[in-house]
């Protein structure tokens, strides 16, 4: 199969699809890899390493995608780059489709097959190509955080953890999943006041268990909710839905009773945001302030810290990358029903099903789409 790997075009996104570790692997089992011209340079992955890899360097992205069976990028692609998509064409990257109508409807009318990072199953249930940059967002979380509680930045000029005899910040995470523990870690480790709020009450359990008294639980309730978001220094929005709409769990009335100066990071702006007052900024221009409220919605995060991301993700994306051109896409996920899991475009249809209810389409079910 032939691979290819165009560079990231999103506003300040310097991660990449493959590693010239990943190319080697592919090319070693017998697959053909292109990469784009300074697809890695910005991360120290320039083009003699893909090129003693094996890879071949191509001028440009339209190359690309005209030559490639399948397209490992990292970010959804851009309306540019849908419109080089072609029938027959996998395309293999992080997609984010139900809070982005325009997108799926590109993709659609592409005719590829779209199979997306973030809907990818494993057989305890979690995302395993997602949680690794749920990992770094989490930790990104409060240090963008820290800094936007910085007078400078707008903030209360407030430092997390306090010094003696002055209390910390107080830090409230909406969420206890991957980008919340690792949200929570962080800011513990700056020794901030820290309370995690989760509808799941075993996942309390676990994390008072994994934390002990150092952290604070509460379960998800609209009181509770309101009650530590009014009271609180920082607010992480870490909640997901896998594939669909993040739920808006804090509303444009509550931003408006918080604290001036206070701080909300929405990690889920991805799949929309939870916060009803979230819209997507880039890191160019990472924040803005509604009702004195700081507001950072970058819906790239890891993409700040692109080369520890890039190796991360090519750690968990590589397995399934290689199934993919090994076997062909049908093939590895008839064998693989968590691989089957990220099928979300297939041929002109929409084959996942919160993105085709959230979006109003007629579901495609992905068996369908095996079989067809």
């Amino acid at each position: 199969m032939l691979i290819g790997v165009p560079k990231e075009i999103k506003t300040h996104e310097y991660r990449v699809g493959l590693t010239p570790g990943s190319v080697r692997e592919m090319v070693a089992h017998g697959h053909r890899v292109i990469v784009q011209h300074d697809a890695g340079t910005a991360i120290g992955l320039d083009d003699a390493l893909y090129t003693r890899a094996g890879a071949e360097i191509v001028a440009d992205a339209a190359a690309i995608f005209a030559r490639a069976d399948m397209v490992v990028k990292v970010k959804e692609p851009q309306p540019q780059e849908c419109a080089l998509l072609r029938p027959g064409q996998v395309l293999f990257t992080y997609l984010h489709l139900a809070p982005d109508p325009e997108q799926a409807q590109a993709l659609v009318d592409s005719g590829a097959t779209a199979i997306a990072y973030e809907t990818v199953t494993d057989a305890r249930g979690g995302l395993p190509l997602l949680s690794p940059m749920s990992e770094v967002a989490g930790r990104m979380a409060i240090q963008a955080g820290a800094h936007c509680l910085e007078m400078e930045q707008g903030g209360r000029g407030m430092l997390l953890g306090g010094v003696p005899g002055v209390p910390p910040a107080k830090v409230v995470i909406l969420g206890g999943g991957v980008v919340g523990t690792n949200a929570a870690r962080m800011a513990m480790g700056l020794e901030a006041h820290v309370t995690v709020i989760d509808k799941s009450l075993n996942r309390l359990k676990e994390l008072d268990f994994q934390f002990g008294s150092k952290l604070y639980t509460a379960f998800a309730t609209r009181d509770a909710i309101e009650e530590h978001v009014l009271d609180a220094d920082l607010v992480i929005g870490a909640v997901l839905v896998p594939g669909a709409a993040a739920p808006r769990l804090v509303s444009a009335q509550m931003v408006k009773a918080m604290k001036r100066g206070s701080v909300l990071v929405d990690v889920a702006i991805d799949q929309g945001g939870c916060f009803e007052t979230s819209r997507p900024t880039t890191h160019a221009q990472p924040t803005y302030v509604v009702d004195g409220v700081i507001h950072y919605c970058v819906a790239n995060m890891p993409g700040a810290v692109a080369r520890t991301s890039t190796f991360a993700l090519n750690n968990a994306t590589l397995p399934f990358a290689l199934a993919l051109a090994d076997k062909g896409w049908k093939q590895a996920m008839r064998e693989d029903p968590h691989l089957l899991a990220g099928l979300n475009v297939h041929d002109g249809r929409i084959t996942y099903g919160a993105v085709a209810q959230v979006l109003g389409y007629e579901l495609f079910p992905p068996d369908a789409a095996l079989a067809a």
